[in-house]
This record gives C-alpha cells, sequence and structure tokens, in this order.
C-alpha cells in the first residue's frame, strides 16, 4: 500500500473511532455535541414557573383562538344557527349532560305540622315542591304559582349561598322570583348545593375535610365525565320538561344571580326550548377560570367557548346580561377547622371584565366593535335583579309593585333540603363508579385480540383517543433539542450529567444521566428512565443518603452497567405545579400534555447517543413516576417496557369512591381528577395501551396508596389479556413483597434482566 493511501486509511479509521466512542471520553464537564450548561438555581422550580409563563400565554390568547374558530360560523345568521346543534353537543359533553332525564313530574312537599303551602303573598302561592331529574336524583326547592291563569313559565336560580326562600320573598334579600310572580309567571326555585364543608367527608372512616360540597361533589363527578354544574343544568332542564308537559304554549324562561347565572347561561345554550335568558352577578371573562372555585372547572371549555360564546348559541332567543348587578363574593374554603384540609385554592371576587366580555358579545353581530377593546363602563351597582327585559322576552308586561314585607311563616328545614340534595348527588356519581366497568368494556369492544400485532394495531386509535381527549394533546414540539449538559457525578465506576433539553419557548425538559465508566467503543446498552414521585427530584433515586423509599434504584442499575436516565417531571411545587393542572384543563390539557412532550424530546435525544440501544429503552416510576409509567409508555410507543411501582390500583375508585380510607376525596390532591377517565381507562386499560409490550407492577404489601385487593383485582384484567387473549403470559407480571411505599429492586430487576437481555 502506498503511503498517501496508508494516511487516509489512518485518517478513515480514526474519525469512525471517533464516531462511537463512549459518552464520556470527549470531555469530563460536557457531554459530546451538547452546550456547556450554565444555568443555576432550582432547575424543577425553574420548570414549573415556564410552564406557567407557557399557559398564560395561552389563555391570554384563548379569545383570539376562539375569534378565528368562530369567524365563519358568525358570517351570516343562516351560518350561526346550523353551526349551534353541534356547539351544543361539543358544549353539552364539557358539562357532562349527557344522561337521559326521568319523565316529568312534580310532587308537593309537605311533613308533620307543615303542609306543603308554606305562604301566599298578594295572591301568589308558594309551595314546597320536588321534581324529578335523574334516576335517584330530584331538584327540590319552591314553586311559586301567580294569582289567577300563568302568562309564562320562569326558573328562577339563586346563588349558591341563597335559599330558594330568599328568591321567593320569604327572607330578607332579592325577590326576584317573587317579583316574577307577581308580573305573572309561574317560577320553580331549585336549591343549589353549598359551600360550605359539614358533609365532605366519611365519618365512619374518621375523614373529614375543608372541601366546600360543591368541589366535593365536582371531583367524583369530573372523573366520571360529569360536573355539578351539569348536574344543575340538569335540574333546570327537568323543570322546562315539566313545564311543556303542562302547557307547550307556553313560553319558558330562566333566570339566575351568581353560580345561578352560570346555571342559566348553561340551560339557555343547550336547550333551545328557553325563549329567554337573564344572568345577573356571573357574565364575565373566563380566561382567570383557575382562580375561582374549582367546580366550575370546565375540560376544554375556553378552546371553544368564553360567556360571549356561550350566549351567542342562545341565538335568536333574548339573552340579558345584567352587568350593573355586583357578582357575589366568597374568600375561599375554611382554613381554621382543625382536622379539616385538602380543598383547592379558589375565590369569587368582584368581576371586572363584564363590560368587557359584553362588548365582544356585541361584536359577533356588529363588525365595528373591535373584538379585543377593554371596556369598563361603570355606573351605579344595583341590589335587585333586573327584570324588565327578560320579562319582554317572554311577552309579558312588567308591572311595577311595591315589595311586601316577608311574612312569619315555617318553611322546610333548609339543612335537611340540602342534605337531601348533597346525598342524592353523592349517590348517584358513586353508582356511576360502580357501573363504569361495563362501561369501558363497551368503550372497548372494537380492540382486536387475534393476535400481538392485530391488537397493537387496534389500539393505535384508542391511543389517540386516550391522548387527545384524556390527557390533552400539546403541539409536537418541532425546535431543536438545543441539549445542554454539565458533569455533576463522577463516581468510581460510572459518571453523572445534567441533561436540559428544549420542549417549547419557556418548556424544558431536564434530568440526569448516568454512564457506566465501561462503555465501549460501537457497544450499545439498554437505557431505564427512572421516574421520581411527588415533590421529588432526579437525584432523590440517586442518591443514597435521600428519600430511602427510593433505595437509590438509579444508582444500582448503573452499577450493574446500564444506562441510566432519571427525569424531572413537574409536580413539584404543591400548589405552584397543581395550578397547572387548573391552568390547563380549561384549555382541553393537563400537567401530562406537558410530561409526554417532555419525555418525547428526552427520548429523541437519547436515541442520538452512540451507547444507547434506541429498541431497548425502560420506564420504571415510583409512585407519581408509577403514575407516568401508566401514561406515558401508554403513549410513547419507544419505551419497550415499563414498570409501574406502588401505584397501580383499581384507579377509578382510588379517585371517586367515599367509603375507601385512602381515597383522593380526603387528600389536597385536587389535580388526580382527569375529565371522563371513568368511562373510558381505569389502570387496566391504560396497561391494555402498552400491552403487548412488557408490563409489571411492583407492590408493597403495606403501602397506603392502595390495597393488595384491589391491586390484584385489577391487575387481574392485565394478566387475562397478556395470558388468556394474547397469549404472551411472560411479558407481564406482579410481585407483592413485605414491605410499604418504596421500592423493592427483586423482581423488577429480574424483570428488567430477562426483558432487555442485560447484564448477559
Amino acid at each position: 500500500m502506498k503511503p498517501a493511501s496508508r494516511r487516509i486509511l489512518f485518517l478513515i479509521v480514526s474519525v469512525s473511532a471517533l464516531s462511537v466512542a463512549p459518552l464520556f471520553a470527549a470531555d469530563p464537564v460536557t457531554l459530546p455535541d451538547t452546550k456547556p450548561l450554565t444555568e443555576d438555581g432550582n432547575l424543577s422550580e425553574k420548570m414549573v414557573a415556564g410552564m406557567h409563563k407557557y399557559l398564560d400565554r395561552a389563555l391570554k390568547n384563548a379569545p383570539a383562538v376562539r375569534d378565528e374558530l368562530w369567524k365563519a360560523d358568525l358570517a351570516s345568521k343562516d351560518a350561526l344557527v346550523k353551526s349551534l346543534p353541534a356547539k351544543r353537543d361539543r358544549l353539552r359533553k364539557m358539562l357532562g349532560v349527557i344522561d337521559e332525564r326521568l319523565p316529568p313530574k312534580l310532587e308537593y312537599v309537605a311533613e308533620p305540622g307543615r303542609a306543603s303551602l308554606i305562604a301566599e303573598i298578594d295572591g301568589c302561592k308558594i309551595r314546597a315542591v320536588r321534581w324529578a331529574v335523574l334516576p335517584g336524583v330530584d331538584a327540590e326547592g319552591l314553586l311559586i304559582e301567580p294569582k289567577g291563569k300563568p302568562d309564562a313559565n320562569v326558573v328562577a336560580i339563586p346563588h349558591t349561598d341563597q335559599l330558594p326562600e330568599t328568591v321567593a320573598g320569604l327572607t330578607a334579600g332579592d325577590d326576584f322570583g317573587l317579583r316574577l310572580a307577581h308580573n305573572g309567571c309561574r317560577v320553580l326555585v331549585p336549591t343549589l348545593i353549598n359551600r360550605r364543608d359539614d358533609l365532605s367527608g366519611n365519618a365512619k372512616l374518621k375523614r373529614l375535610t375543608n372541601l366546600p360540597h360543591r368541589e366535593f361533589l365536582y371531583r367524583m363527578a369530573y372523573e366520571m365525565g360529569r360536573t355539578l354544574t351539569g348536574y344543575e343544568v340538569q335540574k333546570v332542564l327537568a323543570a322546562v320538561d315539566w313545564y311543556k308537559a303542562q302547557d307547550d304554549k307556553l313560553k319558558v324562561g330562566v333566570i339566575g344571580y351568581g353560580d345561578g347565572g352560570m346555571i342559566a347561561l348553561y340551560s339557555g345554550a343547550l336547550d333551545d326550548r328557553i325563549a329567554s335568558v337573564q344572568v345577573a352577578g356571573y357574565f364575565d371573562q373566563r380566561e382567570k377560570l383557575h382562580e375561582e372555585p374549582i367546580d366550575r372547572n370546565v375540560w376544554g371549555l375556553l378552546n371553544e367557548f368564553g360567556d360571549a360564546e356561550i350566549g351567542a348559541i342562545i341565538y335568536p332567543r333574548h339573552f340579558g346580561r345584567d352587568l350593573h348587578y355586583s357578582a357575589p363574593t366568597w374568600d375561599g374554603p375554611t382554613q381554621y377547622k382543625s382536622g379539616r384540609s385538602g380543598a383547592a385554592p379558589g375565590k369569587l371576587g368582584a368581576g371586572f371584565g363584564g363590560f368587557t366580555e359584553d362588548h365582544r358579545y356585541r361584536s359577533f353581530s356588529d363588525p365595528t366593535l373591535k373584538k379585543d377593546a377593554a371596556i369598563d363602563i361603570g355606573g351605579p351597582v344595583r341590589v335587585t335583579v333586573e327584570i324588565g327585559e327578560f320579562l319582554h322576552g317572554l311577552g309579558v308586561q312588567r308591572i311595577d309593585l311595591v315589595r311586601p314585607t316577608p311574612p312569619d311563616v315555617k318553611f322546610p328545614d333548609p339543612v335537611a333540603r340540602h342534605k337531601r340534595q348533597f346525598d342524592q348527588l353523592v349517590t348517584y356519581t358513586q353508582k356511576l363508579w360502580r357501573d363504569s366497568e361495563a362501561v369501558r368494556k363497551e368503550f372497548w369492544k372494537k380492540a382486536d385480540a387475534r393476535s400481538p400485532e392485530a391488537w397493537e394495531k387496534s389500539c393505535d386509535w384508542y391511543r389517540d383517543y386516550f391522548h387527545t381527549e384524556v390527557i390533552g394533546k400539546l403541539p409536537d414540539p418541532k425546535g431543536p433539542l438545543n441539549p445542554r449538559t454539565r458533569r455533576v457525578y463522577d463516581e468510581k465506576t460510572w459518571t453523572g450529567y445534567e441533561v436540559v433539553l428544549d420542549v417549547y419557548d419557556d418548556v424544558f425538559a431536564y434530568g440526569i444521566l448516568l454512564l457506566p465508566k465501561d462503555l465501549k467503543p460501537g457497544e450499545k446498552r439498554p437505557v431505564v428512565v427512572c421516574q421520581h414521585g411527588l415533590e421529588g427530584t432526579p437525584r432523590h433515586t440517586i442518591d443514597v443518603e435521600q428519600r430511602t423509599v427510593y433505595n437509590h434504584f438509579s444508582r444500582r442499575l448503573v452499577e450493574l452497567g446500564y444506562i441510566v436516565y432519571a427525569p424531572q417531571n413537574p409536580y413539584y411545587g404543591e400548589n405552584v405545579f397543581r395550578q397547572l393542572q387548573r391552568k390547563a384543563n380549561p384549555l382541553k390539557l393537563s400537567l401530562f400534555s406537558f410530561i409526554i412532550r417532555q419525555h418525547q424530546r428526552t427520548l429523541d435525544w437519547l436515541e442520538t447517543l452512540p451507547n444507547v440501544d434506541p429498541k431497548r429503552i425502560a420506564f420504571y416510576g415510583l409512585s407519581y413516576g408509577g403514575k407516568t409509567a401508566m401514561r406515558v409508555p401508554a403513549v410513547e410507543k419507544r419505551y419497550c417496557l415499563s414498570i409501574c411501582s406502588g401505584d397501580f390500583n383499581e384507579w377509578i375508585g382510588k379517585n371517586v369512591s367515599v367509603d375507601l380510607d385512602r381515597s383522593y376525596m380526603w387528600t389536597r390532591e385536587y389535580e388526580m381528577y382527569e375529565f371522563d377517565l371513568g368511562n373510558t381507562f381505569n389502570y387496566a386499560e391504560m396497561a391494555y395501551l402498552i400491552a403487548p409490550r412488557p408490563f409489571m407492577v411492583e407492590r408493597g404489601h403495606d403501602d397506603g396508596v392502595g390495597t393488595d385487593e384491589m391491586v390484584a383485582y385489577e391487575f387481574a384484567k392485565v394478566r387475562y389479556l397478556y395470558a388468556n387473549r394474547l397469549k404472551i403470559p411472560d411479558n407481564t407480571t406482579i410481585e407483592f413483597f413485605p414491605g410499604g411505599h418504596q421500592i423493592n429492586a427483586k423482581g423488577t430487576f429480574a424483570f428488567l434482566k430477562a426483558k432487555l437481555d442485560y447484564p448477559k
């Protein structure tokens, strides 16, 4: 061989050797092909802060997004009318107004010592009544009958801290229901669930909380694809059913104040039998919905509907916005009761965006108005609900009357009545949970288990549904990864590097990569992604002296020769991170919307590393990391297997049950609730999305997150799929061990060795 040829060959070999050199050899401080990581401070906190910035921008931009979405439908009256049925269907789904109501039936309510007729004021008769809504669920309140034949029918809805008796003129306060009756309307006044917390617990379990009654019901209902708001809309629509059954020709109107105004707005939008809608003390901008009580949360609402858009659905019927009536205030859950805690933060304050939102509403029919204008008309504040325009919408001529003095009468016990209403909704929702397994089976009937390959293919639709409709899908990140690294560990047999990757503007992925020092050029090894739990960090899975529940499993795995990556997930910072969920939900997003994209970017980067075998990247997480083990590999198929430790459960019951001492109904973790999860994906169904890839559960007998019976029951469904239907029994297993909420590192390590074929 000629000298020149030898030099060329030497150069080629040298370049080739460099391209497969082990990762840590190139630079002792920074990984090859990465920039130095110079960021100081708490990266976990900064991660959460960046996500807040992302969501704040999205919320601020939500009205503009809706304007573009509605543009074609608002081009003409015909286009708007044509679009309304589909919009109503989507809003109905968001609110959970999906259950068939019972046939119309109204009953007078009497008891020993009190007739159903409570009082008669200036010829208007006031009766205690209830009317059928759903199986086992009644609405209960008052019926105010006018003197003579009614000219119209009305549902008058109080705010949550108002009694129906106030609206009916039996106690001091705004008697707008009685005023409507004096003007010839027959009026039903329902009881709404209040925000006290006396009933929010289970005394038999010694579990008491400070969850407002509305949040208590909201939590369980949300998981089952319903909302408390939706339940109360159903009560209003059941009243409309009864009115129409009595006389279909009489016009029906709904009017409400505060939360009652919210219920009136939604009811009017969903039911075009309602001729006139009046809202007082509610109509406003909703881009700060996350600051309001959590019971008002609606999954995906702000992508399509603000208050102005909901008002547009009422077109061409009368829609009145009483902007001069102050909205009710509420300082948030009580914090002073011993032994009671867990409530989500949230307040009701005087709204200042009502005139701006009203301007947006009017701009829909007047293109000369700018939608983004900030309007503050101000003016006098009324102390009574204005009813003149509302009556006009019903074709009723208003009569001004002198307000009578409330009579001294015996009316129904409001505490007992409220408890009946509360208990009925608890019972109804608990039954939804108990019936949900059959609902999920029906949902999953199109999955094809004839072979592992057929199963995986047929699950792609379910996978996309899970990501889009349950988790919430963020845009696919398109920018460069821009990896930044720095060495933070230099142990005898391995080295560790902090890694930061770009996801979106202000949103990044962060973790620690652990590399064995005996990696050889060209060698491909499996990776185990080791995920921390609630309030944890990557170091908690690595350092011997911290978080003994982790048993330093990241360190132990890298010492066995695996490449290990310990990511930071954003469930860090108590209410600071939980408020991400509040901001995200109205945008049809969740905490896991971000986590999935972070893991996607992490996998994109790991696959570029010369010693990583991209076909052998496994996931192993504890606690909240176990939640991640159920959700992220279900969507991200590049994880070749998943191990769920300290979290696998009959998950829907864990969230919904009021008879389980370890239910999330008793805890501060209000972000756990995922809309309609109960009808689509329990943990067995999430494991179905992982199948046919290997899946394992690690369960300590004394782990308080669940009971052995619950865990075994749910896992039996997973085992049935793998072993009996797909005929791959070796691809799933469960290890029960003496111990609690911790990494056991025995059966799981054996599972990793068997499925990753390492160590040899």
